[in-house]
């Protein structure tokens, strides 16, 4: 359970720190919010090892899960399109992480799962 909340913690930290990155092209002290969300969540990240997480499965997650949020929270707060082209890309990203966590021999043992 703990690393699904440290997990958690790095996705956050990455969507915040990438929304950041976007607002500061009109303010540049979000800029300041980008680095520091980055440095947390591949401080999070390293923790997960630290865990016993696999990256594989751990970078996965993070990563489909930081594009999907990213995406919808852009198109909320920046207006950004969201386009059904862009849905099934997300949706085909999140169906690659399934395939590789259910795919990887000991996600089960070492994975997020524990």
């Amino acid at each position: 359970m703990r690393k699904w909340i440290v997990l958690g913690g790095a996705i956050a930290l990455e969507v915040t720190a990438t929304l950041a990155l976007r607002a500061a092209i009109d303010n540049a002290w979000w800029a300041i919010l980008t680095v520091v969300g980055y440095a947390g969540a591949f401080a999070a990240l390293a923790m997960l090892m630290r865990m016993g997480a696999s990256i594989g499965v751990v970078y996965g997650i993070w990563a489909a899960a930081g594009v999907a949020l990213t995406a919808v929270a852009a198109s909320v707060l920046f207006g950004e399109p969201f386009t059904f082209l862009i849905g099934l890309g997300i949706a085909i990203v999140i169906a690659g992480v399934v395939l590789v966590e259910t795919g990887h021999p000991r996600s089960a043992e070492k994975g997020v799962s524990s």
